[in-house]
């Protein structure tokens, strides 16, 4: 999708606002599954999740290409809606963001607070998309998808990060949502030129994913059924599907107990929060943990923004239902 030149130029961007995320060996996780386990905490930027990076790439190039345009709308359950509030406010652009009704309370506070209105609409997101589309047409708004060349660039700078200062990891697990993260950890493994296994990761009530990718084509599904909000996608991305079939090694499919019980072991291990898609791929690393004995491992832990009571749920031993 992009070369090295682009994706360092991708980074000054992002660095110029934020600092690298670290990424951490922690020993209590070695403990718990018997080796060796990085974390690249995605948690740790300033609007809780590794989104931000795509918003800040997207906006410097529309600003530059179209300095005329009226403002931009997007749908999102969280996140994406977070970073282009982010990246919005900087770039002094009005922002409109469509939710589905019962969105994190939370992440809709947090998107009102960085300057975006917030609109409520649809069962899930995928009607809310349909919602954010018409906005656009009815305002003269720029459209922002949540799959785009510029969005995937701009998170792939986490991927840079992270092969650079560990570019011996034998495998990373990471979360799908509509998957820039996951293509943009592969564009930025195959540009340095590492052997890395990049294996995806779906809740089982989220499939659409892995059903896409075992079928060869994009597979939808009628509901999903999953508190992890941001891998809970009906609806693939034809363009990441592609990528993800060519890059990925795999796709791993976990129940949401273990989601919730990755939750749990990251707080009690680490101290770190992690929203339910934050601690996918951990959920999944602990499900193949015994196969992987000898290897060096990586988690993206992609986002913290977990309501309080939630979080209060899953640190009960309870396992929440779907939001």
């Amino acid at each position: 999708m992009f070369s090295r030149d682009d994706l360092d130029a991708a980074a000054r961007l992002v660095h110029a606002v934020m600092p690298p995320t670290p990424a951490y060996a922690w020993p209590l996780l070695a403990e718990r599954f018997g080796l060796q386990v990085v974390v690249k905490h995605e948690n740790h930027t300033p609007i809780g999740a590794f989104k931000v990076r795509g918003g800040i790439v997207y906006l410097d190039r529309l600003k530059r290409e179209r300095p005329e345009v009226k403002g931009i709308v997007s749908a999102t359950r969280g996140n994406h809606g977070q970073s282009l509030a982010f990246a919005a406010r900087h770039a002094g652009l009005p922002l409109a963001v469509v939710v589905p009704h019962g969105n994190s309370v939370e992440k809709n506070a947090a998107m009102r607070a960085f300057g975006a209105e917030l609109i409520e609409h649809g069962r899930d997101f995928d009607e809310a998309r349909e919602r954010a589309a018409a906005i656009a047409a009815e305002r003269g708004f720029e459209f922002v998808p949540s799959f785009h060349r510029d969005l995937v660039m701009g998170v792939a700078t986490y991927g840079l990060e992270l092969f650079l200062a560990h570019p011996d990891i034998d495998i990373l697990y990471a979360p799908i949502g509509l998957g820039s993260g996951l293509c943009g950890l592969i564009s930025a493994r195959d540009l340095l030129g590492l052997k890395t296994r990049i294996v995806g990761v779906v809740s089982e009530d989220a499939a659409a994913y892995a059903l896409s990718v075992e079928a060869g084509r994009v597979v939808e599904v009628n509901a999903t059924n999953t508190f992890a909000d941001g891998i809970a996608v009906r609806i693939p991305s034809a363009e990441a599907l592609a990528i993800i079939i060519d890059g990925a090694e795999r796709i791993v499919k976990v129940s949401e107990d273990a989601i919730a019980e990755a939750v749990r072991t990251y707080w009690t291990d680490t101290h770190n929060a992690a929203e339910g898609a934050g601690a996918a791929a951990l959920a999944a690393l602990a499900k193949e943990a015994p196969a992987l004995k000898g290897l060096k491992a990586a988690v993206i832990l992609s986002g913290q923004n977990i309501d309080r009571p939630v979080m209060l749920e899953i640190l009960s031993g309870r396992t929440p239902k779907a939001m």
